[in-house]
């Protein structure tokens, strides 16, 4: 049974690392042999522990020492080096580069994180600040999935098809999302995807495109708490159920939609809405001022026309990202078009 594991650093400058490591960095000795002439030492220290061995040929290391504290970095005398970092790194948001991005569901995906299928709907991701995933678990049963955060401005996990099981922090016994369902993860929520259907289907939007997903193994879910006024970097946690939900009059007239509540969980940060047809279809041109907005074909197709641009055919599984200021219009719904509309800010000025 393993009982440690350490990291050799093979070193031709033996004795000054060693004291180096003992006295400016605060390790300790836990062996060191042979006790005349010492060539080998384990010495551990802030989480780690290193196997330090004398050699003809070096083999030095690069270590990150987490630390609230700044400071210079290190280099032993052998050539390993010692570098202070910041315990928690915030996200870095780029500058927004906004473009018009049609997708169309091919078939194709690429293996992501815990087995997991990823389709990527903003391939340019508008410089790195947006992301959104068009996600599939093709085979349905538990999910190798573990205690995790993001550091994140925004989340959105959607189901588009299927069902998943899933257990948030704070936010009582663990859940199944159905179809149409959704839910906002606040910037660092722990949560955990359990189980999920055969063939289900996610959209996630997220802000920005890059950021950090860091296993949390301290932490068990569900924690036996349910605090739905709890929140994370000014967030709610927001379960939206579909069933039920309360439709009304949409920004494009002939269609009307039914509100997620994630604008007011994120005081106004994004909005998060399903839109669907009710009868004939103003076709008028509407542009808006949002620093992101996307259309998702959830069910059904439209034709999605821009100012200047291709008519394209819209099907399920398509979208469209919208740059703000930009002139669209949709026509020729079928029936049973939904759409996930998707913006930031949540509320916005449009104009014809």
């Amino acid at each position: 049974m393993t009982q440690n594991a350490h990291v050799v650093v093979a070193t031709d400058h033996f004795t000054d690392d060693l004291n180096m490591l003992l006295g400016e960095l605060g390790f300790r000795v836990d062996v060191i042999f042979p006790a005349d002439s010492p060539s080998t030492a384990i010495v551990s220290g802030h989480g780690v522990r290193l196997r330090l061995e004398s050699a003809a040929t070096p083999r030095p290391v690069l270590l990150h020492l987490l630390t609230d504290q700044p400071g210079e970095r290190v280099t032993l005398p052998g050539g390993s080096v010692i570098e202070p970092r910041p315990v928690a790194t915030a996200y870095s948001l780029p500058d927004n580069r906004p473009s018009l991005v049609i997708s169309h569901d091919t078939g194709e995906s690429g293996v992501g994180r815990a087995g997991m299928r990823y389709r990527d709907l903003i391939p340019d991701r508008w410089g790195g600040r947006f992301i959104a995933s068009h996600i599939t678990i093709p085979d349905g049963g538990p999910v190798p999935d573990y205690v995790h955060f993001h550091k994140i401005r925004f989340q959105l996990i959607f189901v588009k098809s299927g069902w998943v099981k899933v257990a948030y922090e704070d936010q009582g016994e663990p859940f199944v999302l159905q179809r149409g369902d959704c839910v906002i993860q606040p910037p660092e929520i722990r949560h955990r995807v359990l189980e999920s259907s055969t063939g289900l289907e996610v959209i996630e939007i997220g802000c920005p495109a890059e950021h950090e997903t860091i296993a949390d193994w301290s932490l068990p879910l569900p924690t036996g708490i349910g605090d739905p006024q709890r929140t994370w970097g000014g967030q709610r946690f927001v379960r939206h159920i579909a069933e039920g939900a309360r439709y009304q009059p949409w920004r494009i007239r002939g269609w009307e939609y039914r509100d997620s509540g994630i604008g007011s969980a994120t005081a106004g940060l994004a909005g998060v809405r399903v839109a669907r047809p009710t009868g004939p279809v103003d076709d008028g041109w509407i542009a808006h001022d949002t620093e992101f907005s996307q259309l998702v074909v959830l069910r059904g197709a439209t034709m999605f026309h821009s100012d200047g641009g291709d008519s394209v055919r819209l099907s399920d599984g398509g979208s469209a990202a919208i740059p703000g200021g930009l002139r669209y219009r949709l026509t020729d719904p079928t029936d049973d078009c939904e759409l996930l509309d998707v913006t930031m800010p949540a509320a916005f000025v449009y104009s014809a």
